[in-house]
């Protein structure tokens, strides 16, 4: 049982390797075959102030050559280079902050849309099609469908500008508020609607039937094995999603102001910070690849029928 988990993580972790070297990859030269570049824009600058610019940075290489030398940092030191633009600062230190704020509010609000998704998709499921089930369902399905930027919009519409009882700034522990209630909505949503499909489904099986008719008591049967066996499809959502919010928070930060990854990315992009928009693209696609692992592993947890391939 452990070697045969062992050999699964270790053959998902050079995967995982592969999936994120393609991403480098990718990006690298997608990046480079834009037209322009990062000093391009700056405001009278002379030929040769830009061209000893690009000399310091390593730009006046050619495109295969900064590619080896930009693994070979990674690789050999983690190194992912100084922002361009950022004088003085490493892309790692600008991610690194950025990111704490990012992951904050994203575990927060995956931690919100897993509890309260739960409760709700059973409480769903255990009065399906009564009102309290038309209800869940009718708000879960106008969260999922709109999206992010649309519910942040509206939630700094309602309580900040016209209610004026939060914060719009995401700069201060108030500010986030809004941040991690319009992230949390629509995964609660989709696990909302996860728990009480799958509960329904479990409800149904012959076990359940023979634990009512052997007089075992309503809570147990809930607690100890239809929620338990009704969390699977839960857990395949949970890793990617707990991913998606930190990387999907972007455009949320944007609106919120707050200051995360999601800030440095964009002006990474828009300023044509080379080192930026790469070290940021790694670090993101690592985490959702690493989160897929996870997931993928807690399914031999929650149910040990589960073999892995």
């Amino acid at each position: 049982m452990k070697s045969k988990l062992l050999g699964y993580i270790l053959k998902r972790l050079l995967l995982a390797i592969l999936t994120i070297l393609a991403v480098i990859t990718i990006t690298f030269f997608v990046m480079h075959a834009v037209p322009g570049g990062p000093f391009v824009s700056e405001k009278a600058i002379s030929p040769e102030v830009q061209a000893a610019l690009e000399k310091k940075y390593g730009l006046d290489k050619s495109v295969p050559e900064q590619y080896i030398t930009y693994l070979k940092d990674i690789v050999t030191r983690f190194d992912f280079g100084p922002s361009l633009k950022m004088r003085g600062r490493d892309v790692i230190e600008v991610i690194g902050n950025g990111l704490k704020t990012s992951a904050k509010i994203g575990v927060i609000a995956s931690a919100i849309a897993l509890v309260f998704g739960i409760v709700l998709g059973a409480v769903a499921a255990l009065r399906r099609n009564k009102l309290i089930d038309r209800i869940i369902m009718i708000f879960t399905t106008a969260f999922v469908s709109m999206p992010s930027f649309i519910m942040g919009s509206f939630l700094l519409l309602v309580f900040a500008v016209s209610m004026k009882i939060l914060p719009a700034n995401g700069s201060t522990a108030e500010g986030l508020i809004l941040p991690v209630i319009t992230l949390s909505l629509s995964p609660l949503s989709h696990i909302t609607r996860l728990t009480r499909s799958s509960m329904l489904d479990v409800l149904g099986q012959d076990y359940i039937r023979t634990a009512k008719a052997k007089g075992v008591s309503g809570i147990k049967i809930l607690f100890g094995h239809a929620l338990k066996n009704s969390l699977i499809p839960v857990i395949t959502y949970f890793g990617p999603m707990l991913a998606y919010i930190v990387t999907g928070s972007l455009v949320v930060e944007q609106i919120f102001a707050v200051p995360g990854i999601g800030g440095n990315f964009v002006s990474s992009i828009t300023n044509r910070d080379y080192p930026l928009i790469m070290g940021t693209t790694i670090i993101l696609a690592a985490l959702i690849v690493i989160m897929n692992l996870v997931s993928d592993i807690l399914y031999k947890f929650a149910d040990p029928r589960i073999t892995l391939e």
